[in-house]
């Protein structure tokens, strides 16, 4: 048990830092798409409240979850690992 806390701990500072670094990259890439879209539409008014509104829109979506995955994928699967090696 000891050595596998000494696996998961480490793991878990790196899939943090990938989660950290995928949810602004996301996050960042939504932004160019809203400044985007009010470009090509030539829409009138406040900009930054558009964005602001798509990005509150964004951090309540399914998509957004989904980077989650980051912790879920990997943990399962080592999870996984350990049943079957140790039961099966």
């Amino acid at each position: 048990m000891i050595a596998a806390l000494r696996f998961l701990i480490p793991l878990l500072v790196i899939l943090t830092v990938v989660y950290v670094c995928l949810s602004l990259y996301s996050r960042n890439v939504r932004r160019g798409k809203l400044e985007a879209r009010w470009r090509e539409k030539g829409m009138t008014g406040d900009r930054d409240a558009f964005v602001r509104r798509g990005l509150k829109r964004y951090d309540a979506s399914f998509r957004r979850k989904l980077i989650l995955g980051v912790y879920v994928v990997p943990l399962g699967l080592i999870g996984l690992l350990i049943y079957v090696t140790n039961f099966m």
